[in-house]
């Protein structure tokens, strides 16, 4: 029984092309949102808040364009590619309730300071009908500037819980 070397040519050429496409996918993929977690509003009241929310948030902050993370979602955007996220409807940090926690204010709305080693601070509000949460990248680890730029849509849409 002879066997015909057909199948093994066209392998051969098969193989730089499914290679190429593999790189061509890689390629266009490396610019992809970094992917964030979406919370679930612990209602539908926060859930409308953090709606409307989103559709105040500012195209810049701190001199960085919007650049929503995956998935799409109206409880999370971010700005310069990851280096400020923000997520609405989050569940309240537990921290809160530790009476040695650290908060400061931005314009009149009153955030949580969460710092990890590994990564930016983390802030989340305070007083408010849902919670707000936004990380800042390292480069902002004593920044608390970016905030400023959410107080506005923060105090227009998520009302205080006091």
């Amino acid at each position: 029984m002879t066997h015909t070397r057909r199948r093994s040519a066209r392998s051969r050429v098969l193989a730089p092309s499914a290679a190429l496409l593999v790189l061509a996918v890689a390629g266009c993929s490396g610019g992809a949102q970094p992917s964030v977690a979406v919370p679930t509003p612990s209602s539908e009241a926060a859930a409308g808040y953090c709606e409307k929310l989103h559709e105040e948030l500012p195209e810049t902050v701190a001199g960085l364009e919007r650049s929503d993370p995956s998935p799409d979602s109206d409880l999370t955007a971010g700005w310069g590619d990851g280096a400020i996220v923000l997520r609405c409807g989050v569940p309240r940090p537990a921290r809160m309730d530790d009476s040695q926690s650290k908060a400061v204010d931005a314009d009149g709305v009153n955030w949580l300071l969460e710092q990890s080693d590994d990564a930016g601070p983390r802030f989340t509000t305070t007083y408010r009908k849902a919670y707000v949460e936004v990380t800042l990248g390292t480069e902002y680890a004593h920044d608390i500037t970016p905030l400023s730029a959410f107080a506005v849509p923060v105090r227009k849409t998520v009302p205080d819980s006091l």
